[in-house]
Parts: C-alpha cells; sequence; structure tokens
C-alpha cells in the first residue's frame, strides 16, 4: 500500500467515503439495501487492493436528516478533510443542499435516477433522467398497451414537481396527455383528494413520482378504492421492499422502469446477487435496483480515481470520457457526467417484478 494526497494536501492511508444514504423519513426503508450494497462493493474493492492502493472506509449519513443537519454534516466531513469524497441515494432535495458543500473540492456520486439538470462541478451520476427512463416507459407502454391519457400524483418536492415539468412537454410532443396532477407532502397520508382526481379522470394510466413509505401507502389505497381495476399505474422510485411493504393486494397493474432488476438473466447480474447473499447471508435486506445503485456508485467512484490516478476534480474531468467498467448492469460508460447503461421495463407479480423489455 502506497500513501496518497487528498483533495486537500493531507496525506491519507485509506480511501474515506461519506455514503449518504436515507435511514430515516419517507424513504427510509431503502437504507439497508443501500448499505449493504455499498459495503459488498468496498469488499470486493478492498480485496482487490482499494482504491489508489489504498483501503476504502464508508462513513454512513443519514440522509433522512432535517437538510439543513444534513449540509452542514457533510460540510464538516469535506473541511476537515475526514472524507475523499461523497456516493449517495438519496433524494433530490437532499443533493440540492450537498452539491454546494461538495463543488470543486470533492468527488460527489448521486446514484438516484432524478429530473435531471445537475451541473455542480465534480458531480457524476449513475441514475437515469427522464429522457432515459419514464420517456421510453410511457412510450413502450402506448405502443403495446394503448395507454395514452395520464394522471399524475407525486410528493411534493423537486424530483416529482421537475419531473412533471419535463413529462408535460413530453406529452406535448406525443399522442399521450396529461389530464390531471395531484401532490402530496412528503410523509403525507391523506391521498382523498389525488384518489377523486383520478376517479373522476380520464386516465388510462397513473404516473407515481412518490418515495418509498409514500408509494406503499398509496398503492395499498389505490387498490382498496378498487382503481386498479381500469387503470396501470407506472411508479418511478420502488423496489421490492416498496411492494412488501403494500402487500401483494397493491400491486395489480403495477410497472416501473430501471437500469437493474433482479430477474435480469445475465451472468455479471446473477454473480451480483450470489455474492451479495454470500457476504450478508439470508436475513440481508431485500436486494433491488436502489440498493444496487449504491454499488454501482462506489464503482463509479473508484474507476473515476484509478482513471485519474488521483482525486483532483481536473484529473478525474480530464479522464472521465475514457471511463469504463463493469458491474451488475453489464458494461457502464461515462458519458460527460452521466452514465449509459440497458433500461428495462418491468411488471409487479404480487411480490416481485417481472421484465418484460430492455426499452430503447
Amino acid at each position: 500500500m502506497t500513501n496518497s494526497i487528498s483533495a486537500f494536501g493531507r496525506i491519507r492511508q485509506s480511501i474515506d467515503i461519506a455514503l449518504v444514504v436515507p435511514r430515516s423519513g419517507a424513504a427510509g426503508m431503502f437504507g439497508p439495501s443501500c448499505e449493504a450494497s455499498a459495503d459488498l462493493a468496498v469488499a470486493a474493492l478492498n480485496a482487490a487492493g482499494g482504491i489508489l492502493d489504498r483501503p476504502v472506509r464508508l462513513h454512513p449519513v443519514d440522509a433522512g436528516s432535517p437538510l439543513p443537519v444534513l449540509a452542514a454534516q457533510i460540510d464538516a466531513m469535506v473541511s476537515s478533510g475526514s472524507v475523499d469524497g461523497v456516493v449517495g441515494w438519496h433524494l433530490s432535495n437532499a443533493r440540492k443542499v450537498i452539491t454546494p458543500t461538495t463543488a470543486g473540492r470533492v468527488p460527489y456520486v448521486y446514484t438516484t435516477f432524478y429530473e435531471g439538470g445537475e451541473d455542480s462541478d465534480g458531480v457524476y451520476m449513475v441514475g437515469e433522467t427522464p429522457e432515459q427512463q419514464l420517456f421510453p416507459a410511457m412510450s413502450w407502454l402506448r405502443a403495446e398497451l394503448g395507454i395514452r391519457r395520464w394522471c399524475l400524483v407525486g410528493n411534493d418536492y423537486v424530483w416529482p414537481r421537475e419531473t412533471a415539468r419535463t413529462t408535460r412537454d413530453f406529452a406535448g410532443s406525443t399522442s399521450m396527455d396529461i389530464v390531471g396532477e395531484s401532490f402530496v407532502p412528503l410523509g403525507g397520508r391523506d391521498f382523498a383528494a389525488a384518489l377523486e382526481m383520478v376517479r373522476h379522470s380520464r386516465a388510462q394510466g397513473v404516473l407515481l413520482l412518490m418515495v418509498g413509505a409514500d408509494c406503499a401507502a398509496f398503492n395499498d389505497a389505490f387498490a382498496r378504492a378498487g382503481l386498479d381495476a381500469d387503470r396501470i399505474r407506472l411508479s418511478m422510485m420502488i423496489g421490492e421492499d416498496v411492494l412488501y411493504s403494500g402487500g401483494p393486494d397493491s400491486t395489480r397493474g403495477l410497472f416501473t422502469a430501471s437500469g437493474y432488476f433482479e430477474g435480469v438473466v445475465s451472468s455479471a447480474g446473477m454473480d451480483f446477487g450470489a455474492r451479495y447473499l454470500e457476504h450478508h447471508g439470508p436475513a440481508a435486506p431485500a436486494l433491488n435496483n436502489i440498493g444496487e445503485s449504491c454499488y454501482e456508485g462506489i464503482l463509479l467512484f473508484a474507476a473515476l480515481a484509478q482513471a485519474a490516478r488521483s482525486l483532483d476534480l481536473r484529473a478525474i474531468e480530464r479522464h472521465a470520457p475514457t471511463v469504463t467498467y463493469g458491474g451488475p448492469r453489464g458494461e457502464v460508460r461515462v458519458r460527460g457526467t452521466h452514465t449509459t447503461q440497458p433500461v428495462y421495463l418491468a411488471a409487479a407479480d404480487e411480490l416481485e417484478f417481472n421484465v418484460l423489455a430492455e426499452l430503447k
């Protein structure tokens, strides 16, 4: 092992990464799988020599903390030089307060699919934008199932609001229509207005831009109201843990799209699932696309640093166009500050997802 110099000029014996994932709040159900997947990535990296010949250490941070507390915590970690970078799956409102503390200072890998438009210095994205994920899914459902009219139900914060805006623009350029919208506060459980909006609309489908436990609760209420009898749902932030929480009666006509599903048959995906189970045992958190994205985020952080042979943002920026790595999603390439990989559409079958198609 050789010593190396951090972004702040300190000689360090390890690569230290703040892992920012939800341990509380509406998205808290995703935290265990995020941490377990990131831990598996670190174990694999360290077995192969780490990053820049140094072992990797994770420092979990609760992305569900109040936003000013979260921002202050990351700023303190970066300013003190106690971390070399940030990786994590968290909501866009958390990203918005983290980027001012990392921009121009340390690499920040954001693993969540999101509304698009992030351009802060040193931020790299694993997750898809609506153009890569949501819009192809809507187009597939239009072509295959004839779904043309949509209602939109989302949590009331930046990702659903901005995604709704771009979706209206997309629908306006196609043969699809957005015929109603309703937004619910994070953590809210009063879905009456949203359900009535759907019931009295002409919508054939409901686009769900809801988070974790909120999404599970809405799915249960949607089914109890009988609205699943003649309308499908396309949910964009959902894993198997959301299906478990809502229960099998809440999943009829439920679709999603993602870069990873455990049901995608590939040698890389099956190897990942086997190693996850071997590393964590049968009591491991449910493996899902959200947790897996944190595995991808650690791999991307490592690939960027290894290509640059440095943690310096300018060196990483120069070398990023050459970066590729192999992971559970297959070969992933960096294009600008985003990655490119296949995206799949899946339908819920009670408490699991069945992959229907690779989206183009």
